[in-house]
């Protein structure tokens, strides 16, 4: 039996190196990206050679470029032969008042929080289908998705947007077996330079704390699992009931 293999955009650090590291414990091989942060995705695919025994191939691009989305795929299935998990991590954060946001902003955002995960999918799906592989793709949102903050109208939207493609998403890839869900991160713990913020906000949270980038590889290792089967088409928010109050973050 081949091990299962599984791709983590952006997984050089934060949310996608821990969703990667949790992968490669379940027994995934791994291909994981970055933009430019080559000596931390060398490390972390170190890690998860060293700790975990099993593969990594570390890809660099840029998934602004539309062609990127297709290299990434190619470049996987060329390595391993077979793809069983896509998680949709790479993104960006930028706020600004939307009268002064510049237009270049505006079009970066848009291409790598909702274009660059929309046209892996579509790649992904393509491999999964040809190979009658019953895959699962996870694509990470955001709590912000579904609680509007000021100068957070271009990253919210787009996460909003994810959320609801993947819905129409999950019914088309349904018939083969591939399913199609999003996991919502509220704070996450992802900057050693914001220990006070990350504090006193833990302090405001129902569960007591901020998160972790393991809670999320958590979430995610489950939704691929064989234990959530018969699940498709969900939103997956894990933020420790932060926005459940209506609680802004700041």
């Amino acid at each position: 039996m081949y091990n299962k293999v599984a791709i983590v955009t952006g997984a050089s650090r934060g949310i996608g190196r821990g969703v990667a590291l949790k992968l490669a414990e379940h027994g995934y091989d791994l291909a994981i990206t970055h933009l430019d942060e080559g000596s931390e995705a060398e490390e972390v695919a170190q890690l998860i050679t060293t700790k975990y025994q099993r593969s990594c191939h570390v890809i660099q691009c840029d998934l602004t470029q539309s062609e990127s989305a297709k290299k990434v795929i190619d470049e996987a299935v060329n390595v391993y032969g077979i793809i069983d998990v896509l998680v949709n991590n790479a993104g960006v954060t930028k706020f600004n008042d939307i009268t002064s946001m510049p237009v270049e902003i505006i079009n970066y955002m848009i291409n790598l929080d909702f274009r660059a995960p929309m046209l892996l999918i579509k790649y992904v799906a393509e491999h999964m289908i040809a190979k009658q592989t019953a895959g699962s793709i996870v694509s990470i949102g955001s709590s912000r998705a579904e609680r509007a903050y000021p100068e957070d109208a271009v990253y919210g939207g787009m996460k909003a947007a994810l959320v609801r493609a993947g819905e129409s998403i999950a019914l088309e890839l349904a018939q083969y077996g591939i399913r199609v869900t999003t996991v919502s991160p509220g704070a996450i713990e992802v900057r050693e330079d914001m220990k006070n913020f990350y504090n006193k906000l833990g302090k405001r949270i129902p569960l007591g704390r901020v998160g972790n980038p393991e809670d999320i590889g958590k979430a995610v290792v489950w939704l691929c699992s064989d234990e959530a089967s018969y699940i498709t088409g969900v939103n997956m928010r894990v933020d420790g009931g932060l926005i459940l109050p209506g609680m802004p973050e700041r």
